[in-house]
């Protein structure tokens, strides 16, 4: 906890008035990767608590569109549209093309997460295939040359992610932001150009 409470980016967040800290991550990916720019859509998976949601918002402006979804509740974001439960549903997938009004989306976030068990091996299977989620909620929802950017976590399963998404798009990196803790294994592959082959 006290090293929580000391943690610079945390202390930062709070200055800024950002959710969690985990806005620095986005922040870093943004800028290194040229990810935004206003008037985008983007959809976010994996919303709560928001501070992604936060930068989306700041980074994309009003003539953009930012659709977050999340399992769970998320306390609302000026001019963003919340939508909560899984979008595999047929009921979330419905609002999320209304809020779209029926354009594809030009980036993708994901920093969904599994519930961590404790179990390695399970949790590790757990995040691959939230990433394996993501890129096929991307290839449905991102139009031709949109972005992805998916939270991993490096060891059984990620290589093989990567693969994944390097057959899709025309570059792949992997990313560890200043803002993701050293002893996590925690890494974002950031997708870049959707292929329509």
């Amino acid at each position: 906890m006290q090293a929580h409470v000391n943690d610079p980016y945390v202390q930062e967040a709070q200055r800024r008035g950002y959710r969690s800290r985990a806005a620095f991550k986005l922040l870093e990916l943004a800028e290194r990767d040229k990810l935004l720019r206003p008037g985008m859509r983007v959809v976010e998976l994996g919303a709560a608590p928001g501070s992604w949601t936060q930068v989306l918002r700041d980074r994309v402006g009003a003539s953009g569109a930012i659709v977050a979804l999340d399992l769970l509740e998320m306390d609302p974001v000026s001019g963003v549209t919340i939508l909560q439960g899984d979008f595999r549903d047929d009921a979330v997938a419905g609002a999320l093309a209304a809020a779209l009004e029926g354009h594809k989306a030009d980036l993708v976030v994901s920093d969904m997460a599994p519930n961590l068990s404790g179990i390695d091996s399970a949790d590790q299977a757990r995040s691959v295939l939230l990433g394996e989620l993501a890129l096929a909620f991307a290839a449905d929802w991102l139009q031709p040359g949109g972005d992805l950017v998916v939270k991993a976590f490096q060891g059984a399963g990620f290589t093989e992610l990567q693969r994944a998404l390097q057959a899709r798009f025309d570059k792949v990196y992997v990313r560890k932001p200043k803002a993701s803790r050293d002893r996590s294994r925690e890494v974002y592959l950031v997708a870049k150009g959707l292929s329509t082959a």
